[in-house]
């Protein structure tokens, strides 16, 4: 089972969705509103317009939660947003990983999903913009660039074992 991962969405006006998805198909989202409130909702993904639950939060009490459930949270995939709509997030290559030795235009990546690699880390030495070329190594760490759909996509294709 891969690992769970935070979807994070903005929100223009209104703030950031993060969503997880758990092993049971549960959706937890918390909407991190600009006035510093959150709302934490719970949904099945068989109807994700019914929701199981929906509380409105302080700032102070989303903090005591959050404190509660991971000291120290961030979401540390996510790099950037933007009013475009765009988003990079990283994505790591495992030593079992199906992309381990091929090249990355192997991942036909920008055709298939409209994102952009646009920088691979290997033990902390930057990469930018590597070529079709490139062989991609366990351990390193990619910068892909696109909209929420296209990073899915990319974080889908790279995941493969």
């Amino acid at each position: 089972m891969p690992a769970p991962r935070l979807r994070t969405t903005p929100l223009p006006g209104i703030g950031v969705q993060y969503e997880l998805t758990t092993r049971r198909h549960d959706t937890l989202s918390v909407v991190a509103h600009r006035d510093g409130t959150r709302t934490l909702n719970v949904h099945h993904d068989d109807d994700p317009d019914s929701c199981g639950l929906s509380m409105r939060l302080t700032g102070a009490e989303a903090l005591t939660l959050t404190e509660a459930l991971l000291p120290g949270h961030n979401n540390p995939n996510l790099l950037h947003t933007s009013d475009f709509g765009l988003l990079a997030e990283r994505v790591t290559v495992t030593g079992d990983s199906y992309w381990n030795g091929r090249r990355l235009g192997e991942t036909r990546m920008r055709t298939a999903t409209g994102a952009s690699i646009v920088a691979v880390m290997r033990r902390a030495h930057p990469i930018p913009s590597p070529g079709p070329e490139f062989r991609l190594r366990g351990g390193d760490t990619i910068i892909v660039v696109g909209t929420r759909e296209g990073v899915d996509a990319a974080h889908a294709i790279l995941d493969r074992k």
